[in-house]
């Protein structure tokens, strides 16, 4: 019986060995956790050391990290992020995942599949890996640049579609289509419509009353628990009224996007979402058909690269169609050439009703393993052929014969916007440039002039002027441009002082080994007077408070002077040294003292101008 009631512990720590081991091993080469789980599946299961060979369980338990994944998508939708990005999500996002699946659908139809089972797969493989695309874009640091925000719109497009989809595998299946024809279909329709109403007002009118109840106990350990409760619970419910599991979780999600409590419930859900996704990509690999696989290795490597192919130009395409560069329209395709988390979903569940039959299934997860597999490959080999060979993207023709001023700002984001205000106020001539096209736009509809061009590149600054400006002021947030601003300013206009926002200490090093005339971290001054208001709240008067924050500012500027000779840990001492203030009485006397004796006084003072006159 001790046997019995221990015997899981065994697979629990197999499991979490194997994670441990491959994880950090193609993390470490730059094939992403994905495939690590992936492969450490396959080599734990059936096709590998057959360590398991019942992965039905294993895979029940891995899709509630689907299930948590659903409901975490669902809380970053907000109304607001989602209405700032509608263009790019809807439009760009709807046409890219139409076009790859009528795409790859034809072809996996005219390969011999089913109508519906390859609608299934065309949708399943048309669908890409927002785990990798992201991991991709942080690598490179440019998950901010222009290809990167709209292919991030993409993956955000396919998250949202994947609830819409999963609702509506089923109703085409034999079984409810049978249904539909019978009497029970409007009841079935009716518990469906119910329970999505009952999830919506429950999320409306109970959900943020019960979370602050739950919050004012302070039990950090109910809140996870209620959190587990509500996806778990809304995922039930979903699946008892005919619908997916992930529905359920992606409303709850959906419901407490703008609430209070949303930051706390995903850093709640987070380690649970995380560890039991990566048993779900353990499962897939686990039910990775590997005969099938060593006896179709040559067509499947070859589909995988044909498919990854395929989808890039259609992605590519998408993407030119729609306004994006040359360069950035190769970029977006290839990153999101590789098969999606959501195929290892999509495959199985259209098994499940019989679009697909076992082989079928089994060589579609296969192929979409493996473009997930080349996808990182490709995206870093591909990458540094465009830069070699591809060409220059010609730049925006902006014409900057009327740019002049004796102010150059380079950047018009949060901070550039600010410094540009106090200019235009003070009537100084001011030219504006920026590489973001669509920041230009809104700076258009607000009256501000913004010229487009890359700060970075020596023939936009001749062009916007740099030569006759007293003072190019760098406001952009990319640390390495700044410096390399900086750098070329001033070996080509070594007259031009320059001013330059900065992000750390570090960087203000860096900038003023570049030369820089003035720099500012870009959160230093307002938190001085963050501080100061906090001192006046706390009592201090206005000029303790101020000669205090006086005190912070200079031996901040020490501290920098002293990193320059010394390194970053230099002047550490004046981190946290206190101001020497004025000795003061305990207590201030009502009063002021007066001397009594007043012929004692008058002596003094005759013996005193005795000793000046004599």
């Amino acid at each position: 019986m001790e046997h019995a009631n221990t015997s899981f512990l065994p697979s629990l720590l197999l499991f979490l060995g194997a994670a441990v081991i491959a994880v950090p091993i193609f993390k470490r080469i730059g094939l992403g956790a994905i495939l690590g789980y992936l492969i450490a599946g396959v080599a734990i299961g059936p096709s590998g050391f057959a360590l398991f060979t019942d992965t039905t369980t294993i895979q029940h338990v891995g899709e509630i990290g689907i299930v948590l994944l659903l409901f975490v998508i669902g809380l970053e939708l907000q109304l607001s992020r989602l209405l700032a990005m509608r263009k790019d999500i809807f439009g760009l996002g709807g046409l890219q995942l139409v076009v790859c699946a009528l795409v790859i659908g034809g072809i996996a139809y005219s390969l011999g599949l089913p109508i519906l089972g390859a609608a299934i797969t065309g949708i399943a493989l048309g669908l890409s890996a927002t785990a990798i695309a992201l991991q991709v874009l942080n690598e490179r640091g440019e998950l901010q640049a222009p290809y990167g925000q709209r292919s991030f719109a993409v993956l955000l497009f396919q998250d949202m579609s994947v609830v819409p989809i999963l609702a509506l595998i089923p109703l085409f299946s034999v079984e409810m289509a049978r249904a539909s024809h019978e009497s029970n279909g409007l009841l079935n329709a009716a518990y469906m419509i119910g329970s999505i109403a009952m999830v919506v007002l429950a999320g409306r009118y109970l959900l943020n009353p019960l979370f602050r109840i739950l919050a004012s106990t302070q039990a950090r350990e109910v809140m996870t628990a209620a959190a587990l409760l509500l996806v778990l619970g809304t995922a039930l419910l979903m699946q008892w009224a005919g619908m997916s599991m992930a529905l359920g979780a992606f409303l709850a999600g959906v419901l407490l996007a703008e609430s209070q409590f949303r930051h706390e419930l995903e850093a709640d859900i987070e380690p649970f979402r995380g560890l039991l996704l990566g048993l779900f990509f353990m499962s897939v690999g686990m039910d990775i058909n590997g005969r099938l696989v060593l006896d179709n290795w040559l067509a499947l490597i070859a589909l995988a690269l044909g498919l990854a192919l395929v989808k890039s130009v259609s992605v590519a395409a998408v993407f030119r169609l729609m306004g994006s560069s040359r360069l950035d329209s190769l970029r977006s395709g290839i990153l999101l050439s590789p098969a999606g988390e959501f195929a290892f979903v999509l495959i199985p569940l259209g098994a499940s009703y019989g679009f697909l039959n076992g082989d079928q299934a089994a060589f579609a997860k296969a192929l979409a393993a493996l473009t997930m597999l080349f996808g990182p490959l490709i995206a870093a080999g591909s990458e540094r052929l465009l830069r070699r060979f591809t060409p220059p993207e010609p730049m925006i023709e902006e014409d900057y014969s009327d740019a002049h001023g004796k102010a150059l700002v380079i950047g018009f984001g949060r901070f550039g916007q600010v410094v540009s205000q106090v200019m235009r106020t003070a009537n100084i001539e001011t030219t504006i440039i920026d590489k973001d096209v669509e920041m230009i736009d809104v700076a258009a509809r607000f009256g501000a002039k913004v010229y487009f061009g890359d700060g970075a590149r020596l023939d936009v600054l001749r062009a916007a002027g740099a030569a006759d400006a007293r003072v190019i002021a760098i406001a952009i947030d990319n640390r390495a441009d700044a410096v390399k601003i900086v750098e070329m300013v001033k070996a080509e206009f070594p007259l031009t002082e320059v001013y330059a926002r900065a992000y750390d200490r570090q960087h203000v090093l860096a900038l003023l080994t570049a030369g820089v005339d003035y720099h500012m971290r870009e959160t230093f001054e307002s938190a001085l007077a963050f501080g100061r208001s906090t001192l006046e709240a706390l009592g201090v008067d206005n000029m303790e408070a101020e000669e205090i924050i006086d005190d912070v500012r200079d031996r901040d500027a020490r501290r920098i002077v002293a990193q320059q000779q010394g390194g970053i840990y230099a002047g550490i001492d004046l981190v946290n040294s206190k101001r020497l203030l004025k000795p003061e009485p305990l207590e201030r006397p009502d009063t002021m003292g007066v001397t009594l004796n007043r012929d004692a006084i008058n002596a003094a003072e005759e013996a005193k101008e005795d000793e000046e006159t004599g």
